[in-house]
């Protein structure tokens, strides 16, 4: 692992939505979508990935003080994965791919701040108990769609078990390693919530371009599991370096 200077080292803001759309996965078929020094976290036997469909409010770098900012519609595809790092298991997620609604985000990311990002158009419709957001990527490489409403009973069928099994295993992943141009590069970004609470999402429907592509995950390798909703919550993102490993794939798996 392999650090370097950036010139903000972290930025604050508030998390207005966050949708998390994860899906299970074929363990086999998670590990070949992974750089060789990441492993699939399993969760009863399933990988886990998904789709983190963020609004983001009043980001700033971390010394201004002030509630000022901008704002954006983002998206990022993640991997959930566990690492060694100097003989101790870590655990996390990783990017393959960030998309964005917002010009300023692709021209930071991955310059001033870890990640870089996709410019994409997005579609939101949302009222205090239904959201339907979209988007899809400039060069059509990436989509997204979920129309979904908030519930108070969690899928009875998901291989989390219940609520809080679910909440402890996404906060617990709150470090990720995103993707680079550089082959073997991988920035860390980590997520620090002030508070942290989740509410359960009935999904009416659901659409993944990445999840749902037959040659990354073949007839019966993936399947949608369940959504999770975030309102509000002030947060910060760190900056955690640099990993750099080979872009090869599969080192095997690792269960929760």
């Amino acid at each position: 692992m392999h650090s370097r200077a950036a010139r903000w080292s972290a930025v604050r803001g508030v998390i207005d939505r966050r949708i998390l759309a994860n899906y299970r996965l074929d363990p086999e078929a998670a590990a070949r979508q992974l750089p060789a020094s990441f492993r699939p976290k399993l969760v009863n036997g399933y990988a886990v990935g998904g789709l983190c469909l963020i609004r983001l409010k009043h980001i700033r770098p971390a010394w201004v003080p002030l509630p000022i900012g901008i704002g954006s519609e983002n998206a990022a595809h993640r991997l959930a994965v566990v690492w060694d790092d100097h003989g101790v298991e870590r655990e996390g997620v990783y990017i393959p791919m960030r998309d964005t609604g917002s010009r300023l985000n692709t021209l930071v990311g991955g310059r001033l701040f870890p990640g870089r990002h996709h410019h994409a158009l997005y579609q939101v419709k949302e009222t205090a108990d239904r959201f339907e957001v979209a988007f899809r990527s400039d060069d059509h490489s990436a989509s997204m769609r979920i129309v979904a409403r908030v519930s108070d009973t969690f899928p009875s069928d998901s291989i989390f078990g219940d609520l809080d099994t679910a909440s402890r295993f996404f906060e617990n992943g709150s470090l990720g390693y995103s993707a680079t141009p550089a082959r073997g590069r991988f920035d860390g970004l980590e997520l620090a919530c002030s508070t942290w609470g989740v509410r359960p999402l009935e999904v009416e429907a659901v659409q993944s371009s990445f999840f749902d592509d037959p040659e990354r995950f073949p007839p019966g390798t993936a399947g949608f599991d369940c959504a999770l909703l975030m309102r509000g919550i002030d947060h910060r993102w760190h900056q955690r370096g640099v990993m750099c490993c080979e872009p090869a794939t599969h080192e095997g798996l690792a269960d929760a």
